[in-house]
């Protein structure tokens, strides 16, 4: 169903009660408690199939390893950060190639990221990807 339709048929949020807004607001939480310091930010990465790095934010450089594993370098330690990574291609429009995708942290190297890419069976192969890095 379309958002527009579910509009139409009168489905809004509830509001919430007083205790509820109350207890969200309490729950007010900064980046300390995990370690991050509250110049935390969110660092990205757009990479083609052969390692180029097409563009992102912090991303300092990108090369490919071998056939489906690539490291991705940003201007910070990251090894405190959380590390999200997709499939997709490095323009606007379009399907990128069926496949898989993990991330870790770079053994050896803080400011990096390591990322290998499967196509859709799980063989190693390569994939243009988009990172994300919670740092």
């Amino acid at each position: 169903m379309s958002s527009a339709r579910a509009r139409s048929r009168g489905a809004t949020q509830p509001v919430p009660e007083q205790e509820a807004t109350a207890r969200a607001e309490a729950e007010h939480t900064t980046c300390v408690d995990s370690g991050l310091p509250l110049t935390a930010r969110t660092l990205f990465a757009v990479v083609n199939a052969d390692g180029s790095l097409v563009r992102g934010l912090g991303a300092a450089t990108a090369n490919r390893l071998r056939t489906g594993m690539y490291q991705v370098v940003f201007d910070q330690d990251v090894t405190a950060a959380s590390f999200v990574g997709t499939v997709g291609l490095t323009s606007s429009s379009g399907l990128a190639p069926a496949g898989q995708i993990a991330v870790a942290g770079r053994t050896g190297i803080r400011n990096a990221v390591f990322v290998t890419t499967f196509d859709g069976a799980g063989v190693a192969a390569d994939r243009p990807f988009h990172l994300a890095v919670l740092s």
